[in-house]
């Protein structure tokens, strides 16, 4: 049976450690995997893949250490619609006592023609089969229809039937190339939500090959979807996976717009997408939403005068709701002098509105060569301003005599 009804909760299975880990220069090691688990544990995701037992050594391990290690979590693993792949799934979440098997098959024409050479009765047969097997060594079984987005609605709905039938709580319907829109998205995961009510749990996996797995993901859940997978800084195949953290915290600014919540400790999002960054070979881009280095900073003089007279101007999240410490202003060509005296100020040095005049001549001159301008080249101004000063007054003084 599916978990408990509440309309409004959305589940997070977090996915950075199996699909994430994946894609290129996102391997990591058992000890890696399970220090980023222990993360992913305090932000608070509900279910999280710990990777594909079947696929090496070393997945298998991470599977089976993270469910030693953290055996009240809800842990995943995946496996093939085959009787290997969902033993070793089972034997890797043996110290589990929350397990959940993860059994997928693709269902799309283009899949079955060109990759599995099967009829839709044979992939029906295998998913029925997997899901039975996987029955038989835990309680929580998902089901996943690969390529689902680009799979004949008709036929998605009849296996989706037939593996609840067969004992899956949850139904997942990737849209593994990322070729869905919202508006496609939603009437889909809508058709399928409705026929199987409250007998299992519906879920969404979306890529971001077209820049639409966020949009995707939350028109599912407005559609019916219970259950986004999703990843620490969006990472996976190609284009990567629905990012965590702007699904969760979608749902939290937009409540108006999205009435749904998850138990997601949003304060350790930024503190998540760190270690991940500092255990893979790269980081968000830093116009990243929510967790790139730019997600909070301000250069335009127009938002930084904004900015400095409220801060909700500007920002329509509080940093610190996901872990970052602050904003921040960031002093180029296209600030103002409301930035830089705040800036000055920030530097020890209360500046009259003259002296402001002289130090932004000599700031603009500096920032239209440069990418930005540094507080030592700032203080640099501030002195050679008063040092002109003096001379000036020195000077005067002098002709006085």
């Amino acid at each position: 049976m599916a978990e408990p009804n509440d309309k409004q909760r959305v589940y997070i299975f977090d996915t950075t450690l199996r699909d994430g880990e994946q894609s290129p220069g996102c391997s990591m090691t058992v000890p890696e995997k399970l220090r980023m688990a222990e993360k992913l544990v305090e932000l608070g995701v509900d279910i999280m893949e710990a990777g594909f037992p079947i696929a090496s050594e070393g997945d298998f391990e991470a599977v089976r250490t993270i469910s030693r290690e953290m055996p009240d979590v809800r842990v995943a693993a995946l496996a093939r619609a085959t009787r290997v792949d969902v033993e070793r799934a089972a034997e890797a979440l043996k110290p589990c006592r929350r397990p959940r098997i993860h059994t997928f098959i693709a269902t799309s024409d283009i899949h079955l023609t060109y990759k599995l050479k099967k009829s839709r009765q044979q992939v029906l047969d295998d998913a029925v089969a997997a899901v039975r097997l996987a029955r038989q060594y835990a309680d929580d079984v998902e089901f996943s229809a690969e390529d689902a987005t680009r799979t004949d609605p008709d036929y998605l709905e009849e296996i989706s039937l037939a593996v609840v039938d067969a004992g899956a709580t949850t139904v997942n319907l990737p849209d593994t190339v990322g070729f869905s829109v919202p508006h496609e998205h939603a009437q889909l995961i809508g058709r399928i939500a409705r026929i199987l009510g409250d007998r299992a749990i519906v879920s969404v996996h979306c890529h971001d090959d077209l820049g639409l797995a966020t949009a995707n993901s939350l028109a599912a859940v407005m559609a019916g979807a219970r259950q986004i997978e999703c990843t620490i800084n969006g990472i996976g195949e190609r284009a990567g996976n629905c990012a965590l953290e702007e699904v969760v915290v979608a749902m939290k600014v937009r409540h108006d717009q999205l009435p749904c919540y998850t138990e997601i400790v949003t304060e350790h999002l930024f503190p998540a997408s760190q270690l991940l960054s500092s255990i893979i070979t790269f980081g968000p881009q830093p116009n990243k939403a929510l967790v790139g280095a730019n997600a909070f900073a301000h250069e335009a003089g127009i938002h930084q005068d904004g900015y400095l007279k409220n801060k909700s101007t500007y920002e329509i999240i509080d940093p610190m709701s996901v872990g970052v410490p602050e904003g921040r202003l960031v002093l180029g060509k296209h600030s103002g002098r409301h930035a830089l005296k705040s800036k000055c100020t920030h530097l020890g040095h209360e500046l009259t509105k003259d002296e402001l005049d002289a130090v932004y001549s000599g700031f603009i001159a500096i920032a239209d060569r440069k990418k930005g301008v540094t507080d030592q080249e700032i203080l640099a101004l501030i002195t050679a301003m008063k040092a002109g000063e003096d001379t000036i007054k020195r000077d005067a003084a002098i002709a006085g005599d």
